[in-house]
């Protein structure tokens, strides 16, 4: 009997509206497999500053928060999840609750106060509330499919909505599609581009051949990623990152 995600999934297909409901016992799964890929399933990975960037990542999907006054190309998404979180009910301690911008200005001033009481506590939240996150992202591919087609050119929008159901129905494909919508966004922001080319989940769906599968999927996306790298500013280095990227995407399915 297909799972009660699988069933929604085909809802969410034929009618964008219903909503993506996974189970308990679903979130968790969804939960470990995004704390795996993007904190080692560490509880210290829960709250991260990488080299480089210029916002912190936080959370089992490394939920990006910019400090006051700073933005960059990526998507923020850790105020949202916040609100989440809030809204499902979670007790969050009053300063993430008052917050309104990330409140370390550097990566120097979040590593500083890496074992101190506000980032012990956000760990501690962060933990606990796996399952959640895992709801949180997604909604993201809920509403990923509509924004997907809108954005692809007029003669490819039947072939995004045919292929992303083509994955989604294949075993592992929905893990795949909300682990990937996750880890490099939708891929419709115009400012989610090196030379004028992007590498979110619609980027890895125009790649993806008809009738695709979660691990032709991950294929696809191994070689988008591939092509990010080659187009990145060389200052940023992304080369470092490309193995485990790579590594990654090439376990859907499998």
């Amino acid at each position: 009997m297909p799972s009660l995600l699988r069933l929604a999934f085909l809802l969410l297909l034929a009618a964008p509206a219903v909503a993506l409901t996974i189970s308990d016992a679903e979130a968790r799964r969804a939960g470990q497999v995004l704390w795996k890929n993007e904190c080692g399933g560490t509880v210290a990975g829960l709250t991260s500053w990488n080299r480089g960037e210029d916002f912190a990542s936080l959370g089992i999907g490394h939920f990006i928060w910019y400090p006051a006054g700073r933005r960059g190309p990526f998507e923020e998404s850790f105020p949202a999840l916040v609100e989440f979180l809030a809204s499902s009910g979670t007790a969050l301690p009053a300063w993430l609750r008052e917050a309104r911008a990330c409140p370390w200005n550097s990566r120097e001033e979040f590593i500083a106060e890496l074992n101190g009481p506000r980032l012990a506590e956000l760990r501690r939240v962060l933990a606990a509330t796996v399952p959640l996150q895992a709801r949180f992202a997604a909604r993201r591919l809920e509403a990923a499919l509509p924004k997907l087609v809108a954005a692809a050119s007029a003669g490819e929008q039947e072939a995004i909505r045919r292929r992303f159901e083509s994955v989604g129905a294949s075993p592992g494909g929905i893990t795949a599609l909300l682990d990937y919508v996750n880890f490099k966004g939708e891929g419709t922001l115009p400012t989610e581009r090196y030379e004028g080319r992007g590498w979110g989940l619609l980027q890895v769906l125009e790649a993806t051949p008809d009738g695709g599968n979660a691990r032709s999927f991950g294929e696809a996306a191994a070689r988008v990623l591939a092509e990010r790298v080659r187009r990145a500013p060389p200052t940023r280095n992304e080369a470092r990152w490309l193995p485990g990227w790579q590594s990654r995407v090439r376990a859907y399915g499998r």
